[in-house]
């Protein structure tokens, strides 16, 4: 078996790679590691997008949880933050997201958020990794009776989730026309309402998950219809999110593409305005645009850079104490509101930027300069 876990959780096709059996062992390992140790009976909160494999993972995720004495509330369909907000809120022991973020429908994946709403360290990963490889059925001591795991589902997660960013950010957005696509995604039951009560016109695409076109032609990951319908319907920006909705791009009113780096910018500079961005500094990866370090440099904001994946973002972000880092790719992480990268989130601090600035998003992505950049994505197997 090689290793299971990698920057974001625990991925692969699912059926193929990701098996039921697999989901199930690192339900009993992470009921053990997680909260084995506790007086109380564990808790658990678990969340999916739409993906087709997502209530077969589900299953037996729960049950590898439950045959462990965790008690396991479900969530329903609801974005990646959304599980880490109500972990942290509710003082679950940990949150599971069954999910593949941004990639093809056929795969799948599991991660895992410590109770204070944080992803795991690479040590907890290491330690649930080993004892699902030690995983040993006939020499089992595991709870029966009374003392095996309930299952519960919870109505409300989502809606709770939409209200915690209301008010976070409850940016008045009369005037606005949206265009905003869902990927048919985690953002679906949230995204187009929570900008409809923020006073937005709204046009919602990719709001029809059938559990085989997430992030197909639409999403983070294709911006083609989202600036079709942004030029066609003369909307003011458009908002993209990925299948979990973790990350964010958007598009100006001409329909031209901004990035993580430039929404970054953006938000950094307002948060400077405003004396909030701590020790003026951003941080980044070292696959992000020339063009950020020369903003930084013209406008006194220092960018700091870590290797490649928002975890090692967040790690920088935790130990010297700054607030706002991300990835070109749509990450951002906004550590005043959040403990993990979200889309909708970013969408609302970018909107109460270019409204603290009287900017179109045209005007104010003028902020960064951006330099020729090629990024190619390739196909590997697990084993590389």
């Amino acid at each position: 078996m090689t290793r299971l876990f990698g920057t974001d959780g625990v991925r692969g096709v699912a059926n193929w790679d990701l098996t039921p059996d697999l989901a199930y062992k690192i339900g009993w390992a992470s009921a053990n590691i997680l909260a084995g140790k506790n007086l109380h009976r564990p808790v658990f909160l678990v969340g999916r997008d739409t993906r087709i494999s997502g209530t077969m993972l589900e299953a037996a995720l729960v049950a590898g949880l439950t045959s462990a004495g965790a008690d396991v509330y479900l969530a329903g369909v609801i974005p990646t933050p959304g599980i880490a907000y109500l972990t942290r809120k509710h003082g679950y022991d940990a949150g599971v997201v069954i999910s593949a973020s941004h990639n093809p429908y056929e795969h799948n994946g599991i991660k895992l958020f410590s109770g204070n709403g944080y992803k795991l360290s690479d040590e907890i990963e290491d330690r649930i990794e080993a004892l699902v490889k030690s995983y040993d059925e006939s020499s089992r001591d595991w709870p029966i009776g009374d003392k095996i795991g309930h299952c519960y589902e919870l109505a409300d997660a989502a809606q709770e989730y939409a209200e915690h960013l209301i008010d976070c950010v409850g940016v008045d957005l009369s005037g606005f026309k949206i265009a905003v696509d869902c990927a048919n995604g985690a953002s679906v039951p949230i995204a187009p309402k929570l900008f409809a009560d923020l006073g937005a016109e709204v046009i919602p695409i990719g709001i029809e998950p059938d559990g085989l076109n997430i992030n197909r032609g639409c999403g983070s990951t294709d911006l083609a219809k989202l600036v079709s319908v942004v030029r066609s319907e003369n909307c003011d920006l458009g908002l993209a999110f990925d299948g979990d909705a973790d990350r964010m791009l958007a598009v100006d009113e001409k329909g031209e593409t901004v990035d993580g780096d430039i929404i970054m910018s953006i938000i950094a500079s307002d948060m400077k305005r405003q004396g909030k961005l701590a020790r003026n500094t951003l941080v980044a990866t070292v696959m992000s645009n020339l063009g950020l370090l020369y903003m930084g440099k013209n406008n006194g904001i220092e960018i700091v850079r870590t290797q490649v994946g928002d975890r090692y973002v967040l790690e920088e972000m935790l130990r010297s104490g700054y607030l706002i880092g991300g990835e070109q790719s749509g990450h951002l992480i906004l550590l005043e509101h959040t403990t993990t990268g979200d889309g909708m989130l970013s969408a609302l601090c970018l909107l109460q930027a270019l409204q603290n600035s009287d900017q179109s998003l045209g005007a104010a992505r003028r902020i960064m300069k951006v330099f020729p950049q090629v990024l190619v994505n390739v196909q590997v197997t697990n084993e590389n």
